[in-house]
């Protein structure tokens, strides 16, 4: 059991740092905090800027168990120093520096340059984001950064910091996503500042505004997320560019290394270590493909929106990364956007072809790597271009096992989306209600925002489509899933109750635990981090009156609530 710094300490394992260049204009020292263009480098050496007065708020027990942690250390002062952005007392074999990385930006497939302060694409990156540690835990190897720790070079000139809002959704997201069997970040940790605020546009109470209305004084904060690593594909992206325009005489070197690091890090158990270096770009287009598909689907499955799906956010090990404009969908819409900076590109069913265009930029980043084997080349192109009909496979797959079918109709499913938007249905209410295996609509009621008590030809589809629904099951499940024996169907309800989540982690949810919070209130942090750890539960009568709900009407198009800007 890790329960002091030096125990942490044996565990600091630092590859990144130890086998990739630096930027060589970068100071040893990480004193690197005004924006900059970095030209070359893998990463620039910085120092976190530590918040003022830290004071904990929570961490992850289920991680910290992981990890062999012991839970006493997230409140022991030196590992609150620590993971509040102060590196100076940590002792040996650990860095007193930090690290951040350059990517690049591509938007649905589009490269852009404009974000940059420069034009040229040399100023964009972890802008906020330091990791601190790199270690192996238990045989597995895990990046710790901080998210709110002060400026880097990437930072376009913000202040580098996180607010206790934002800090506090992407907390209690990561470890949500991860109960719900989604590939995703994880989190530590989150501290925040007893005395340190800054300014961020956000909407006043009962705002219907689409974009925040006005200027608020928040505390600042830092959440602690853990990754086997947070290469993502706009870093590999960054090096493919260079590699493509040769912008300096090592930059084919450089983007070799990346790859080679990532399928180190990332997929080593996938990729032998022996293969030629065509072999291994190869195989790594064919396993993030795999993973990437999965994960969108799994986002689907569970009613996740990303809202700002581009490159930069999209990570290279194929598990969910940057928790900023994501939203959990309420009133099933397959336009759903939580965003107000995003669109329909990134909208909740055009998540697959936003996955597909990002997979696209990873691949055309790879390809200097093939430049002189056109076989390889061609294949590679091939990986491609099977994205969309593989992702379609893994749509298909999901959306079975979310109606409890061994196989896919799609005319069952077209019919049941036509009339979930017309009913107004709640998805995951709906979805959890179908897992009981109703006899009839009534217990799916629960789940409609509109009352169609009085609509004879709406229920009466209603009933029309349970009924094929059943058929379907009976006729074409397996014997212990096909719902014509009380154990089948008990059998088919729990399948079916393992893959449509009970709870899932509403705005609404969210925003009386960060208004607590900022007066000190903790507690309803607590109970979120219990409830939603737990998502696939009954659990007790209490929870469900509380959070197994719809979203109250008079919650509706209210700012922060049903819609979000990225102001964070």
């Amino acid at each position: 059991m890790i329960q002091t710094l030096n125990d942490l300490a044996k565990h600091a394992d630092y590859s990144l740092m130890d086998t990739l260049m630096p930027d060589p204009q970068a100071t040893e020292d990480g004193e690197d905090h005004y924006p900059r263009e970095v030209f070359s480098g893998h990463y620039v050496p910085v120092k976190p800027t530590p918040i003022q007065d830290p004071e904990y708020i929570a961490h992850s027990k289920t991680l910290f168990a992981e990890l062999g942690l012991a839970d006493t250390l997230a409140e022991s002062e030196a590992f609150m120093r620590m993971f509040s952005g102060d590196l100076s007392q940590l002792p040996e074999p650990m860095s007193k520096v930090g690290w951040a990385t350059g990517y690049a930006l591509s938007i649905y497939g589009t490269e852009y340059y404009q974000q940059c302060p420069f034009g040229t694409g040399n100023g964009y990156g972890d802008g906020r984001a330091i990791s601190v540690l790199e270690g192996v835990f238990n045989g597995k190897r895990w990046e710790m950064q901080l998210k709110g720790a002060g400026r880097t070079p990437y930072c376009r000139g913000a202040d580098g910091r996180a607010v206790l809002r934002s800090s506090i959704r992407e907390f209690l997201a990561q470890e949500h996503m991860h109960a719900l069997g989604v590939p995703t970040s994880r989190s530590l940790s989150l501290y925040t500042s007893k005395s340190e605020k800054v300014q961020r546009p956000w909407y006043s109470e009962d705002s219907r505004s689409y974009d925040p209305d006005m200027m608020v004084a928040e505390y600042v904060a830092i959440s602690t997320r853990v990754a086997p690593s947070f290469l993502r594909v706009g870093q590999i992206e960054l090096f493919g560019r260079r590699a493509r325009k040769q912008e300096h005489p090592k930059v084919r070197e450089e983007l070799k290394q990346i790859v080679l690091h990532l399928i180190e890090r990332e997929y080593s158990d996938e990729i032998e270590s022996h293969l030629k270096l065509e072999e291994k770009v190869l195989l790594l287009a064919h396993a993030f493909r795999n993973r990437l598909s999965s994960l969108v689907a799994n986002w689907v499955r569970v009613g996740y929106c990303q809202g700002n799906f581009n490159s930069d956010n999209c990570a290279a090990g194929g598990f969910t990364l940057d928790y900023g404009p994501f939203g959990f969908m309420e009133m099933f819409d397959p336009e759903y956007q939580p965003w107000t900076g995003g669109g329909k590109h990134f909208s909740f069913l055009n998540q697959p072809n936003a996955a597909e265009r990002n997979f696209y930029v990873f691949c055309k980043a790879l390809q200097p790597l093939l430049a002189s084997n056109e076989k390889a080349q061609a294949k590679l192109a091939e990986i491609h271009d099977d994205f969309p009909a593989l992702i379609q496979v893994q749509m298909k797959k999901m959306w079975a096992s979310k109606l409890g079918f061994d196989g896919y109709d799609a005319t069952l499913f077209r019919e049941l989306t036509e009339l979930m938007i017309q009913t107004s249905v709640d998805y995951s209410l709906f979805f959890r209600e179908l897992s009981s295996v109703p006899e009839d609509i009534e217990p799916l009621k629960k789940s409609f925002y509109s009352d169609i008590s009085e609509n004879d030809i709406l229920l009466q589809r209603w009933e029309a489509w349970l009924v094929k629904w059943r058929a379907y099951i009976a006729n074409n499940n397996a014997i212990e899933y096909n719902a014509t024996s009380t154990e089948s169907r008990e059998a088919l309800s729990r399948r079916m109750k393992g893959i449509n989540p009970k709870y899932t982690l509403r705005e609404w949810h969210l925003v009386p635990a960060y208004q607590q919070a900022k007066q000190g209130d903790y507690r309803l942090i607590k109970e979120l981090q219990e409830v939603m750890t737990q998502p696939y539960a009954e659990q007790s009568k209490e929870v469900e009156a509380k959070y197994y709900a719809k979203k109250p009407a008079a919650l509706f198009n209210i700012g922060g609530i049903s819609h979000i800007s990225c102001s964070s």
